[in-house]
């Protein structure tokens, strides 16, 4: 007899309800739910959810490697844990708890990634602890917190189709957040909303917009500097809300001065009068709502990228009520959960900072701890540099993928190389589990219970509907034991609900929180008490940091600029057909069937001038390294630049892109690098 069992789908952070179907402990289909977020809908994504759960390419036992093979053998439970055990207390007495590196996952529950930040902090010590949020909206903590005290979205997403204006600026929403994205081109069918899209490529949103602003890559500051230095010029700007609930604004006058639309249009490739239009439309809107992704957060200038729109948005009063606001759409299911759990190397659970005298002594009492570091941690980033130069000796990576997602590959191959013991927690082989000494089978969303934080800060349910496969466990659990076999008595936990009965205790947001009070469509944070009813927008009477703050930002050009040898710029994105590094989604046959290779978006022009047709096999080569693609000539890309997604190990365009990092979120430059591209001929494909 089937059995339905209704939870959230692993893959976005729109939040999509989901219903599985169970036959005989296997789940054999899946439909959306009829209420929620997705309202009964799904992506192609969605609905091809189940398919990889079964998958005989799961991680179904623990394995070591042996050291003279190098080939991993399966071991039981027991004798995984001790050999972690052994080798992280060598670590400790050798190098100290800063010799420790820990990665949360954007993909596993709230729950794994708390006793994940937990363990490292009060069981290890280390203040190394970080995830994959640091590659993609590391910059948006950090620039909406300085602004308006708060660094997640700021509204919801069916308040979208209510808005007069939709300004969607690094977001090819139609393919990275399709149930979004529907309800964007909703609005506009039925006349409410007018859509004003920046973005380099021609996109199927961008065609749609009322305002294409196809500006050159990296030069996006610029772009809404411009925008705003004709609306307080043309006196659009929301004199009553800037005198009320903002301050900085005169020092923030000032550094307009520069841009003009004339100069803006000198440094963006985008004419004056469009950069007008775009400003006049937002600026006159009674609601007008900005949605952005990471073709924003993914710079050196990702910080500035996120500040400029928060002015924008505090200019023209667009924040805290309905319909308005600063909106960063999350890549990953859990992006916004792992966040809020603390799994960054600066803050506790809830966004409390480390080096908070009164957090610490508040976290050392409530974990029954004396190891809780100082000072903050290092990055991702940073501590792929450590593991290559020996700083950091032991890696712990649960859920992620750095060996393919990360910048500069071939660097980040190298350090997991380096490390001395490399603990891999994944539900399949990856190109990071290549480099583990312990592999260590993951639950996949299907078979543990917890919760995910969607991109507009609403915490649902995950539910079991099947056991793990072989003897896979939740992370949570492992994790947990093992804290135990250290000596720690602070992770007795039993189940999934118990742990996030400490969460809700320990971070202020999900206070009134319970798994009986998520059933149904669940709750968005903060929730201060077990009567609130969640917050569908934030600031409404008050910026979480009390006034929001204009910050003064200027445009710095991308660090890696095209010359003669690297003429074209690379910028990367995602596809609707595949979803990160392809892990899940390229053990789907229906996924793999529309989309299964890589390929390189190629302006006709540039085409032709490398003597390249539509399907030709290109090299594409950066300072870093070098892929070989499929050609795909069209006018989607603009001259002089070229896209390629990032999906495919057998094409990995992060082997080409740069290290150089945000100076203050510590985002890597995704975005914008320098390439060179040519045909690849019979004798290259022989070498």
């Amino acid at each position: 007899m089937f059995r339905d069992v209704e939870t959230i789908c692993p893959f976005c952070g729109v939040g999509c309800r989901i219903v599985l179907r169970v036959d005989r402990g296997r789940v054999v289909g899946l439909y959306p739910a009829e209420n929620g977020i997705n309202e009964g809908k799904l992506c192609i994504k969605g609905w091809s959810a189940h398919e990889f759960i079964h998958h005989p390419k799961r991680l179904t036992a623990p394995l070591l490697r042996e050291k003279r093979s190098g080939t991993f053998r399966t071991v039981t439970w027991d004798a995984a844990l001790s050999h972690i055990r052994e080798n992280l207390s060598a670590a400790l007495d050798a190098g100290g708890p800063a010799a420790v590196g820990v990665l949360g996952s954007a993909k596993c529950t709230n729950e794994d990634n708390y006793v994940l930040q937990k363990f490292a902090r009060a069981v290890v010590g280390t203040p190394h602890i970080d995830h994959c949020a640091r590659l993609c909206h590391a910059s948006t903590l950090t620039g909406l917190s300085e602004t308006f005290g708060s660094g997640a979205m700021t509204n919801s997403i069916e308040e979208l189709e209510k808005a007069d204006v939709m300004f969607v600026i690094g977001s090819n929403t139609t393919e990275q957040h399709p149930l979004i994205g529907r309800r964007i081109l909703r609005a506009m069918r039925d006349g409410v909303a007018r859509l004003i899209v920046a973005d380099p490529r021609r996109t199927d949103m961008a065609r749609c917009a009322h305002v294409h602003l196809a500006h050159r890559p990296g030069t996006d500051t610029a772009l809404i500097n411009g925008m705003l230095r004709v609306i307080v010029d043309e006196a659009l700007a929301d004199d009553e809300f800037i005198t009320g609930r903002t301050e900085g604004f005169e020092a923030f006058l000032g550094s307009l001065r520069e841009y003009s639309p004339e100069r803006v249009a000198d440094i963006t490739g985008v004419s004056p009068e469009m950069i007008v239009a775009a400003a006049r439309m937002y600026g006159t809107a009674e609601k007008a709502s900005i949605i952005y992704a990471m073709g924003i957060t993914q710079h050196v200038a990702g910080t500035a990228n996120v500040r400029a729109l928060a002015n924008l948005a505090l200019a023209t009063g667009n924040v805290g009520k309905p319909s308005t606001g600063v909106n960063p759409l999350r890549g990953q299911n859990n992006v916004q959960g792992a966040c809020d759990m603390g799994v960054l190397p600066s803050h506790y659970p809830g966004y409390q900072p480390v080096e908070d005298d009164g957090n610490r002594d508040r976290f050392s009492r409530d974990w029954r701890t004396d190891r809780l570091p100082q000072q903050a941690g290092l990055t991702l980033c940073e501590m792929m540099d450590a593991a290559l130069d020996g700083r950091t000796r032991f890696l712990w990576i649960m859920g992620e993928n750095p060996a393919l997602s990360d910048p500069d590959t071939a660097h980040v191959r190298r350090a997991l190389e380096a490390a001395d013991f490399l603990i891999v927690q994944d539900i399949f082989p990856s190109e990071t589990t290549a480099f583990a000494h312990v592999v260590l089978p993951g639950a996949s969303y299907a078979e543990k219970e917890g919760t995910f934080t969607s991109t507009e800060r609403r915490v649902q349910r995950v539910r079991a509907a099947i056991e793990p496969v072989g003897s896979a466990r939740p992370e949570w659990a492992v994790i947990a034991e093992l804290a135990r076999l250290m000596g720690y008595d602070g992770m007795n936990w039993r189940s999934a609900e118990a742990v996030f009965e400490e969460i809700a205790r320990v971070v202020p947001q999900y206070r009134g929180m319970s798994y009986l009070r998520l059933g149904g469509d669940g709750l968005q944070w903060p929730c201060p008490d077990a009567a609130h009813p969640g917050t569908p927008f934030l600031h409404e009477h008050t910026f979480s940091r009390g006034k929001g703050r204009f910050i003064p930002v200027e445009h710095v050009p991308p660090p890696e600029q095209p010359d003669e040898e690297y003429p074209l710029v690379l910028t990367t994105g995602r596809s609707l057909f595949q979803f990160h590094t392809g892990t899940m989604t390229r053990r789907s046959p229906i996924l793999k069937e529309r989309l299964d290779e890589s390929y390189g978006e190629v302006n006709p022009a540039d085409a032709v001038r490398a003597g390249i047709e539509d399907g030709d096999p290109v090299v594409i080569r950066s300072r870093r390294g070098e892929i070989v693609t499929t050609a795909r000539v069209t006018e989607t890309v603009p001259e002089g630049t070229v896209f390629v997604p990032i999906h495919f190990a057998e094409a990995a365009a992060n082997m080409l892109t740069l290290r150089e990092l945000d100076p203050l979120s510590k985002i890597p430059e995704l975005k914008v690098c320098a390439v060179s591209l040519k045909k690849r001929t019979r004798s290259q494909g022989e070498a």
